[in-house]
């Protein structure tokens, strides 16, 4: 079986926040905005794949530094990661994310992480 791409591993993870209705945010020292992740085998589970293939995939996106593990936290979005976790919300998800988060909220996100 061929590698997750990342586009699909972070519209899993918005639908499966979405469906959980609970969007974790942090806002970290140097205006840096990390988003929780869900768990690598609720992903799996979510896109009914071997929980390896999501580890796996999970793996290249911390080389490409989209993500990092937070101890304590899990995995968490970097600044590029969290860019583009905001691009997906904003490109296929933004009424059911601002019902989440308030209109506001979520523009001020985007702002703060330079996604249009």
């Amino acid at each position: 079986m061929a590698e997750i791409s990342a586009d699909s591993l972070f519209d899993a993870a918005v639908r499966i926040l979405l469906l959980e209705r609970s969007i974790v945010i942090t806002f970290e020292a140097g205006n840096t905005i990390r988003i929780k992740l869900p768990i690598t085998r609720r992903v799996a589970e979510f896109l009914g794949i071997p929980h390896y293939l999501v580890l796996r995939s999970f793996a290249l996106l911390e080389q490409e530094e989209f993500v990092i593990k937070a101890e304590r936290a899990g995995i968490v979005t970097t600044r590029s990661g969290s860019r583009r976790m905001i691009r997906v919300m904003q490109e296929r998800y933004r009424k059911e994310v601002e019902v989440i988060l308030g209109v506001q909220v979520f523009e001020e996100l985007a702002r703060r992480t330079g996604s249009p």
